[in-house]
């Protein structure tokens, strides 16, 4: 079924709509102190289905996944961020509590996207390969679980804070969202260095090397440094304060969100716009 890149771009508004409906159901429950967890849980829902129909629009028009252009990255990450959160809230409510967090940055980037031109980019044939899927499929899991992650750990970070009432409903047991935010942590750990292996066998087969020190990768390198010594921190640092802890999430994830979203549209290098 062809869909027309006018019908795409309602489909973005209304996703992007529905993420304004549920920041604003979000600010609600904390402003009342009460948890919105279900009908945040339902709007992620047509959020996950709005976005599915565009890209598997997009992707039967133009014959290609969204891989290249800050559109398609966009589009695509908009897409498995919202589903990622909203499976891992479902089977782990302790981070439910990081909605609040997760709505107003999901909704962000979906405005970023309504201003971007959906014109796309042909894929060049090198780079159409299984070492891509995995590659980018690791990346999006890593960015998901990151993001869980370190959304959980903001709103510990504002415990202790004026907002600290309306916040205390979120978080029902403390400690086991403590347990989850490092457990989720490590775990996209993981997911990003299989995204490095598989990136540097993908660009191999594309560029017939594994390694260029082009922007992307070396950030992309830098993340995964900064990960692996905020999780060396956890480890060593038996007497690491959790508001530290919860420190180094949030900035390891502000620089994987550089990584993702920043580095790839100010370079000029190969890589530019793949990820």
């Amino acid at each position: 079924m062809y869909m027309s890149l006018a019908f795409e771009g309602q489909l973005v508004l209304v996703s992007v709509a529905l993420l304004a409906a549920a920041t604003l159901v979000q600010l609600a429950g904390v402003a009342f102190g009460r948890s919105v967890y279900r009908p945040t849980a339902s709007i992620y829902v047509a959020v996950v289905a709005v976005l599915t129909a565009a890209i598997a629009g997009r992707w039967i028009r133009e014959g290609q996944g969204p891989f290249l252009t800050i559109y398609d990255i966009l589009l695509s990450n908009l897409f498995s961020l919202a589903l990622v959160f909203l499976l891992v809230s479902a089977l782990v409510p302790t981070v439910r509590c990081g909605a609040v967090v997760v709505s107003p940055l999901l909704l962000m980037l979906g405005i970023w996207l309504t201003d971007l031109s959906a014109v796309a980019a042909p894929l060049p044939g090198a780079f159409d390969n299984a070492w891509l899927w995995v590659h980018v499929l690791s990346g999006k899991l890593f960015l998901g679980l990151c993001l869980v992650s370190t959304a959980a750990a903001s709103i510990m970070l504002m415990q202790g804070t004026r907002l600290n009432r309306h916040l205390a409903v979120l978080v029902p047991d403390a400690q086991q969202t403590e347990q989850m935010i490092w457990a989720l942590f490590f775990v996209s750990f993981i997911f990003h260095s299989v995204m490095l292996v598989a990136g540097a066998v993908w660009a191999h087969s594309a560029w017939g090397r594994y390694w260029s020190w082009d922007p992307l990768e070396t950030w992309t390198l830098v993340t995964w440094l900064t990960l692996g010594g905020t999780l060396h921190a956890r480890v060593t640092f038996r007497n690491l304060s959790p508001r530290v802890g919860h420190w180094l999430v949030l900035v390891s994830f502000i620089v994987a969100f550089l990584t993702f979203f920043g580095v790839p549209f100010l370079s000029i290098a190969p890589h530019k716009g793949v990820m």
